[in-house]
């Protein structure tokens, strides 16, 4: 059966600008991903009045082609691609929301976004913009896109789609049979405003090979006077699968679950050795790659949900979050070798145990100890953060330690996506009580002060021998005013030789009120390292926080006194 098999070639110039705003690139697998995944193209063109475009169009092109390969092969080449566009999205809005162009969207992380993936013998086609997409037909070219520009006037026009103007984009999207020797060509403005898709089709004829073609495009755009950035990819199709597209295996729909597992049993080419962890939610399994000798670990669904399709969404992202973050500080997933012919995990097996059960071995940590198992989290978490990801359930259980002291994040079967999860089809409160920020309580979406709060109980639960910040009775604390009479006990005791001002900045991580906590965890992470000089400049805690019960026992014991007092000046 012969193999998907294409030639691309490109050329991209700054032209007659101060800087190149345009970003473009493509990828072409290796097996299995050839098959179940296809060839990705993708072009994108910044916005000229913004400083930073070139940023948001490099980002959504290098974004797109890594983690579009990094999504589940049971999802359909357009469910992983709007994802994937939905999350850079968000990633791209955020960026200009924290910066000084947060109120100026002409200034931000924007730029118009097209892809084009061939996949067996069908094109998918991803759009947001005004770059566009044409397919070969004859001596001219049939446009494929639609232009999302509003025109004021002849001098005027704007936008009015793009990645990264608002929190929620919109992605055009149309799938198509290809066959050999068809032919399509992605541009940029800067081609297109200047040559007809005439001109253009008979640089692709006239050309020897398309890195050619490609170079004679930008050269005949900027003799036709061409003042913006030139960008063009084309791509010919040499040779298509006969199967058709519904007959692959890996296709959402025919994906099945895996037969129940056991030990000793072998399974997809794994030798499954033990079982880890079962739940009604998911079995956890470590098992040996039978090709490599490598251990890992499948965690597959659990067959009692095999028709709940939020469950099984779910399932699937887990998959891609862990191939997005790339951070030696999260549990790694493993690419099969082999093609899956059910639905499942696999990730790196980490030797070694979890910071829950290390807790209990160590009852009594260093302060040293400590800070590099909290400073190995928070990065960890970092990478979580910079994909606009929200962990959700960081807790001493979700954290391994390896032999060789190497702390990883795991389990990411609550983490937030933002522009992919739906909050609306999502119960906000999905980690553990205990390590849940208030804010869940009430009813409110997290954010990544949410992630540094859960943080933060690990920290406090450490420094104070397996004590909480607050009363047990946080989780019914389900109101503003019933959070605001929750008082936050300090780890320093009397007994205490821990600095006044860690405690300092556990209460800041730990703060009811989100807004006053750390908005980065680099922050947390420092102040449990170095004295913050406004922390320096309080005293030591009051005794009503070090200890509350010896502080009404006192005033209790003072107005006895006073009663006594009086009583004896009236006889």
């Amino acid at each position: 059966m012969k193999a998907l098999s294409v030639s691309i070639g490109s050329a991209t110039s700054k032209g007659k600008k101060a800087i190149n705003q345009d970003f473009l690139g493509h990828q072409i697998p290796a097996e299995p991903l050839l098959t179940t995944r296809g060839v990705a193209l993708a072009i994108a063109d910044g916005i000229s009045s913004s400083p930073v475009s070139q940023a948001a169009s490099e980002t959504a092109v290098t974004s797109f082609l890594e983690d579009y390969y990094r999504t589940s092969e049971a999802w359909s080449v357009k469910t992983s691609g709007e994802k994937v566009l939905k999350s850079i999205n968000a990633v791209l809005y955020s960026q200009t929301q924290s910066g000084p162009s947060r109120f100026d969207k002409d200034k931000g992380y924007v730029c118009t976004f097209s892809a084009l993936v061939l996949r067996s013998n069908s094109a998918h086609l991803f759009h947001s913009g005004d770059s566009r997409i044409y397919r070969l037909v004859g001596t001219t070219l049939e446009q494929l896109t639609k232009d999302h520009r509003r025109v004021v006037s002849t001098a005027q026009s704007y936008l009015s789609r793009a990645l990264g103007i608002d929190p929620i984009v919109d992605i055009d999207y149309q799938t198509f049979p290809i066959a050999k020797n068809d032919v399509f060509v992605m541009t940029t403005d800067g081609i297109y405003d200047f040559l007809s898709a005439e001109e253009i089709a008979s640089c692709i004829a006239q050309a020897s090979h398309l890195n050619s073609a490609a170079e004679q495009i930008l050269e005949h755009a900027l003799s036709a006077g061409s003042d913006d950035n030139l960008s063009v990819q084309i791509v010919r199709v040499n040779e298509v699968t006969h199967y058709q597209l519904e007959d692959i295996q890996h296709n959402v729909s025919l994906l099945p679950l895996p037969p129940p597992l056991k030990e000793r049993m072998q399974f997809e080419g794994y030798d499954i050795i033990r079982s880890i962890y079962v739940s009604s939610r998911s079995h956890v399994f470590l098992a040996r790659d039978l090709d490599t000798n490598d251990m890992v670990v499948i965690k597959t669904p659990s067959a009692e949900l095999s028709d709940d399709q939020p469950y099984l969404e779910n399932f699937m992202l887990e998959d891609w979050i862990a191939k997005r973050v790339s951070n030696p500080h999260v549990v790694k997933a493993i690419d099969p070798l082999r093609q899956r012919e059910s639905l499942y995990l696999v990730t790196e097996y980490i030797e070694g145990q979890s910071l829950a059960q290390w807790m209990i071995d160590n009852q009594k940590p260093t302060l040293e100890q400590i800070r590099d198992i909290i400073s190995q989290i928070a990065n960890g978490l970092q990478a979580f953060h910079r994909k606009a990801m929200i962990h959700q359930d960081i807790r001493p259980a979700n954290i391994m330690i390896d032999k060789h002291n190497i702390v990883k994040i795991i389990d990411f079967g609550s983490t937030y996506i933002a522009g992919v999860t739906n909050t609306q089809d999502e119960e906000v409160l999905r980690g553990t009580m205990r390590y849940s920020a208030p804010e869940y309580f009430l009813g409110h979406a997290g954010t990544e002060r949410s992630d540094i709060y859960a943080l933060g109980v690990i920290a406090y639960q450490m420094l104070s021998g397996n004590q909480f910040p607050y009363s047990s009775k946080i989780a019914q604390a389900r109101s503003v005013a019933a959070q605001r009479r929750l008082t936050y006990r300090s780890v320093i005791t009397d007994a205490s030789e821990l600095p006044v001002w860690i405690d300092d900045a556990l209460h800041k991580a730990l703060n009811i009120n989100p807004l006053k906590r750390y908005e980065e965890v680099s922050e947390f992470v420092y102040d449990l390292h170095h004295p913050n000089q406004i922390f320096l400049d309080r005293t030591r805690p009051p005794l009503i926080q070090r200890n509350p019960v010896m502080f009404w026992q006192g005033v209790s014991f003072s107005l006895f006194l006073v009663i006594v007092f009086l009583v004896a000046q009236g006889q």
